[in-house]
């Protein structure tokens, strides 16, 4: 029985049975699926692998400094804008210490919201009450999540004070910021406004120097660094970082203030005078620098507010359109100088007189090289005969190169223009400087405009030799004219001097720049010497100043028949001295309408002669006149000083030595002293000229308006002024051409008002 189980249980552990699955066990995970989560895992791995690659290397930089803008407070530190100088010292333009007004909204709080609401309600209506804000506009300010906002710049110390006050009655301690900024001001108002420029209201460059020098002026902003925690608010305590600003450097220009006022004041005059529809300018150079010491057009404008329409444009600025508006506000800020172009007419005679010579074409004196008929005569493209005549009805005749030049005779310089020829012509040109911009550092700096040489035919031939038919910029002209007045050297302009590192005291010069050798000595020699033959003989004369060599060229170019109401340009180039010559003067004015016409010898020459009677002495240059104010010098008497004395006695003094008196006393003449008089003592004025004398408390008179005194002989001019309490200082013989104080200007009763006097211009013989 035993064997018979145990036979049993040995044939059931051989008894199988399979199960019918795809499974081995339900335990188990089948492979393939394995292999697929293995797959996942491991793609998921490397994408997050990647990723930290990509967050670390290529957006690091970025997480970091957002990192850091989150984490920082940035205060910005203003640089200060570099000054601008002239060449004696005198500030142009400086940085007037003004103040930004800042807020940090984040911290106008208070414990609880609905005091929090209050308070910054309370700091909206303070501001815009002190500085006359709109209120909804500082409330979305206050109110912003910003960590600065800036509320006003360029706030005046007055402002500040009032802030300052507020702000202490209601025990305002942090939030609002009283930052130190500066506000760009400039002393001299419209002297060399378009020269300097202006900025904007952020103190940046918009015109000028200004502009063209932003980057030497403007500095690097400096700031401080604080932290801040995670409630946005600023870690008490924590390690600030200081970076200092760098400052602009300064500007010593080439202008010298005292020649710029002479040329303003002269320029100003000349253009109301004459009636100069668009304005006029005038630069002063020394040839052996290229230095610009003076350089003006007007009308100027006022660099304080030069938003503000000047005088002129005032007239019609409220019926222009907004665009109109703004081109003329351009145009009112451009410098005529180097921005605009314009024919120089027979000022430019004295270049092509240089190529001719220095080419050995002709000499200076030989009589017969030239005929004026009255006109030459060309034949166009078309075939048709064209005549373009001389500037006078009667002809010359035969003529000098001299003569020719001081006569200003067109056909001469035809015939002299085709015998160099154009290709000669043009390399002159371009050894000038003409055919380029001068990169005088001025800003707006325009090209010239000249026929292509292959253009140039007999007719443009001729036109451009006598300066027609062609335009430069008046610095180009002028810079021409110094390269030959300087033996033949060409100099680049220069109208910066000086950088000056405001935080290292450190001076860097710009240096003068030789350009070329254009001409020989020779020829600038030659040259100078027919210059001065043109003043001295020639339609220049009224250029002349007494006891100094003048070397000049009148210019009157007309206009084309597609532009005639531009009107003639007068202009009037001149040199002095004419050994080792130290200035080169060109006057230029647009369309000319009054009584003396359009010619430059007679709109130009006298201005010019103004402007270097007084610039000449100015600069030291020695005069070889022993006599000066000839016409008075037999009479004159010095002025005695009777300041501080009695009316009664200064009255005795004063006619005793030859003058009349007029008194402004309230008292007693016997007891009141004299506290003023006019002329000044020293002066020197002939016999019976009146002196006027203030006693103490008495207001001293300015409603004397100035007579026209052009035109009259010196006995008229002398009457005419001694009726109006005034006196004269005459120079010169023959009738008034230029007087030192305009028609209507008003003046203190006694003023010397002086007076050029020249005989009637006649051609050279």
């Amino acid at each position: 029985m035993g064997n018979k189980r145990n036979q049993k249980t040995k044939s059931n552990h051989h008894k199988v049975v399979k199960l019918k699955t795809g499974l081995e066990s339900k335990n188990l995970i089948h492979t393939t699926k394995l292999r697929t989560l293995l797959i996942i895992t491991i793609l998921i791995f490397i994408f997050l692998v990647g990723r930290i690659g990509f967050i670390q290397f290529v957006q690091g930089n970025s997480l970091k400094e957002m990192a850091y803008q989150q984490q920082t407070i940035n205060q910005i530190i203003s640089p200060k804008r570099g000054n601008i100088y002239d060449a004696t010292g005198k500030a142009l333009a400086i940085g007037a210490q003004v103040d930004t007004i800042t807020i940090n909204p984040t911290k106008i709080v208070k414990n609880n919201q609905a005091d929090t609401k209050d308070y910054k309600e309370k700091v909206t209506k303070g501001l815009s009450e002190i500085f006359g804000l709109d209120y909804n506009e500082v409330l979305k300010k206050v109110t912003s999540d910003s960590q600065v906002e800036t509320i006003i710049k360029k706030v005046e110390q007055e402002k500040v004070d009032q802030l300052k006050q507020w702000m202490e009655e209601n025990k305002i301690v942090i939030g609002i910021n009283i930052d130190e900024d500066t506000k760009r001001y400039y002393p001299y108002s419209n002297v060399a406004s378009h020269v300097i420029g202006f900025c904007g209201s952020d103190n940046q460059g918009l015109s000028g120097i200004e502009a063209k020098w932003e980057s030497a002026l403007t500095g690097t902003p400096g700031k401080i660094v604080s932290s801040k925690g995670s409630n946005q608010q600023e870690i008490p305590n924590a390690e600030e970082t200081y970076i200092s600003a760098e400052n602009g450097s300064d500007l010593t220009l080439t202008i010298d203030l005292n020649v710029q006022s002479i040329v303003e004041k002269y320029l100003k005059q000349a253009v109301e005078e004459n009636q100069c529809s668009r304005g006029g300018n005038v630069i002063a150079m020394n040839p052996k620098t290229g230095d610009i010491l003076a350089m003006a057009a007007y009308p100027d404008y006022d660099l304080n507010s030069p938003y503000t329409p000047n005088t002129v444009l005032a007239q019609t600025y409220d019926s222009l359109t907004t665009e109109e508006k703004s081109e003329s506000l351009y145009k009112m800020w451009a410098n005529k100088s180097v921005s605009e172009t314009y024919e120089p007419g027979s000022t430019f005679k004295v270049i092509t007189a240089s190529i001719a010579l220095e080419e050995n074409l002709i000499s200076t004196d030989k009589v017969g090289d030239f005929y004026c008929k009255g006109y030459e005569e060309f034949e166009d493209i078309a075939g048709s005969s064209i005549e373009i005549n001389c500037w006078r009805k009667e002809p010359h005749g035969i003529q000098s190169l001299r003569q020719a030049l001081c006569n200003s005779c067109n056909p001469a310089f035809m015939q002299l223009g085709k015998k160099i020829g154009s290709t000669t012509l043009y390399k002159y040109y371009q050894a000038f400087g003409l055919f380029h911009p001068t990169n005088s550092g001025l800003y707006g700096e325009q090209n010239s405009i000249f026929q292509n040489l292959d253009k140039v035919g007999p007719v443009e031939l001729a036109t451009i030799s006598f300066g027609q038919r062609l335009n430069v910029t008046p610095l180009q002209m002028a810079t021409a004219i110094s390269c030959i007045a300087n033996d033949g050297i060409l100099m680049k302009p220069r109208i910066v001097k000086e950088i000056t590192n405001t935080d290292t005291d450190t001076v860097t010069e710009l240096p003068t720049t030789q350009i070329r050798q254009v001409i020989s000595k020779q020829t600038s020699e030659k040259v100078k010497s027919m210059m001065e033959s043109v003043v001295t003989q020639g339609t220049g004369r009224n250029a002349s100043v007494s006891g100094y060599s003048i070397g000049g060229k009148t210019g009157t170019s007309e206009p084309t028949e597609a532009n005639a109401e531009e009107g003639y340009v007068a202009s009037y180039v001149a040199i002095s001295p004419i050994e080792d010559t130290q200035i080169v003067l060109l006057l230029t004015l647009y369309d000319p309408q009054g009584k003396n016409g359009h010619q430059g010898g007679q709109v130009a020459g006298p201005v010019v002669s103004q402007m270097l009677t007084e610039i000449l002495p100015y600069l030291g240059v020695p005069s070889d006149d022993n006599s000066s104010n000839q016409s008075n010098s037999n009479h004159s008497i010095i002025v005695p000083d009777v300041r501080n004395k009695t009316v009664s006695e200064a009255e005795k003094i004063l006619k005793q030595s030859g003058f009349t008196t007029k008194t402004y006393i309230q008292g007693d003449a016997n007891t009141l002293l004299v506290e003023d008089q006019t002329p000044k003592p020293g002066s020197m004025l002939a016999k019976n000229s009146i002196i006027v004398l203030y006693g103490q408390g008495s207001s001293i008179s300015t409603s004397v308006a100035v007579p026209d005194l052009k035109g009259m002989n010196a006995s008229e001019a002398s009457n005419v002024l001694k009726s109006k309490n005034l006196n004269i200082n005459m120079e010169g013989a023959g009738i008034v051409i230029t007087q030192d104080y305009a028609k209507d200007e008003q003046v203190q009763e006694g003023t010397i008002i002086k007076v050029t006097l020249k005989q009637n211009l006649t051609d050279a013989h």
